[in-house]
């Protein structure tokens, strides 16, 4: 990692001293580190710490030009090869959302061109405020890249998602960012869906379910990392859609068949995590329908069963169905593996803790054709879709 410029951002919380052992390792690791730290961040740990652990001068202020050669927070930021800001407190996310430029780190930041990092720190309450997560999507379709924080208990005294990642585990990623990139599905074409579908009723209402979208949306941020070109339909609507791929918004179970379809012949995966409507309203109002006395009766239609379909006109395909059940798990993973021709059904019980649809965790079952099975233990969403890729992967492989 020889050569290699690395920008830490600390902005001020408790969450500091992570990023002063961050500067160590990094260090370590032959990379050249430059430190900028926010007015608040110097009320935690002194700049003489970083300077020492970086053996580079800390910038601080704007106004402080030691060089005249130059300007401070334009020199910088040309200088670096990749910004991580470490620890990401609320106010600095919002910060840089939003433009806004009133110290030494948001003033740098808006003349960056390089790859940006950031590594969220906080109580978990504020982490989930909406405001945040908004400015979190808004810096996600900048294209800034995020290290998820971790769960556990906080310096506040709450226990849930606000850590900041260990700086163990950042190196790993900074390095695999400049290292040689291992990407198994360079070259393959993976169909994914995930989200719900939403069955018209009349202008204003429809039927849906609780299906959030995130396990989808986690295996196609990772099948991009491992090389693969990614088509993504989803009826999702609130998630920010991962960098890198083609991304198909649809909102009925008809017409995610149809785009489905249109794709199929020229993919080699198929991942269909969408949890789709099995039936529909057989008559749709064009107009509002007005309350009235007594009971409303709705008759439903079955839509098209677009797992069944794809097993049917499979050819070179790979396809993977996903089991959504409330009992006898195994049972109807097995019944669904056979009925429509799958290569592999991941199963999960939804009432269980951890495995539900909203969540950022799961608790999956493995079931391929061969009838092995491989249980996996509570993962982030993330790590879940990693572990069924390298399950593809090895499939795929004993296929040629």
């Amino acid at each position: 990692m020889s050569g290699k410029n690395i920008l830490l951002c600390v902005s001020g919380g408790i969450a500091v001293y992570k990023a002063c052992a961050l500067t160590s390792k990094l260090v370590q690791s032959g990379f050249n580190v430059k430190v900028i730290m926010s007015e608040s961040a110097i009320k935690f740990v002194s700049p003489l710490t970083f300077q020492a652990l970086s053996r580079n001068e800390v910038y601080t202020d704007t106004f402080i030009e030691n060089n005249p050669k130059v300007i401070a927070h334009i020199d910088v930021a040309d200088w670096a090869d990749l910004i991580i800001v470490a620890p990401a407190t609320a106010n600095m996310i919002g910060k840089l959302a939003n433009g806004i430029a009133d110290d030494m780190i948001s003033t740098t930041m808006l003349a960056a061109t390089a790859p940006v990092w950031i590594a969220p720190a906080m109580n978990v309450h504020m982490y989930n405020h909406p405001a945040v997560q908004k400015n979190i999507n808004t810096l996600f379709n900048f294209g800034y890249r995020f290290i998820e924080p971790g769960e556990g208990y906080l310096a506040c005294g709450y226990v849930g998602k606000g850590r900041l990642e260990e700086p163990e585990a950042i190196v790993e990623l900074i390095i695999s960012h400049f290292g040689p990139q291992f990407l198994p599905f360079k070259g393959k074409n993976i169909l994914i869906t995930a989200g719900p579908t939403k069955e018209k009723i009349d202008p204003v209402r429809y039927l849906t379910n609780h299906s959030s979208g995130k396990m989808g949306y986690a295996f196609a941020e990772e099948a991009v990392k491992m090389g693969a070109n990614v088509i993504l339909v989803s009826g999702a609507d609130h998630l920010p859609v991962p960098n890198g791929v083609t991304f198909i918004k649809i909102e009925s179970a008809d017409d995610m068949y149809n785009a489905v379809m249109k794709y199929f012949p020229d993919v080699d995966v198929v991942i269909k995590s969408a949890a789709v409507a099995d039936y529909r309203p057989s008559q749709v109002s064009d107009k509002k329908v007005k309350k009235k006395d007594g009971n409303l009766m709705i008759e439903f239609e079955r839509t098209k069963d677009i797992l069944q379909e794809l097993g049917k006109n499979k050819k070179h395909q790979f396809l993977v169905g996903f089991a959504a059940e409330t009992h006898d798990m195994e049972q109807f993973a097995l019944q669904k593996l056979e009925r429509k021709n799958l290569d592999m059904v991941v199963a999960n019980n939804v009432l269980e803790s951890g495995a539900g649809f909203s969540g950022d965790t799961n608790i999956v079952t493995i079931f391929h054709k061969d009838h092995s099975i491989k249980k996996l233990p509570l993962l982030s969403k993330h790590e879940t879709a990693k572990e069924i890729l390298g399950e593809i992967l090895t499939k795929i492989g004993d296929l040629k």
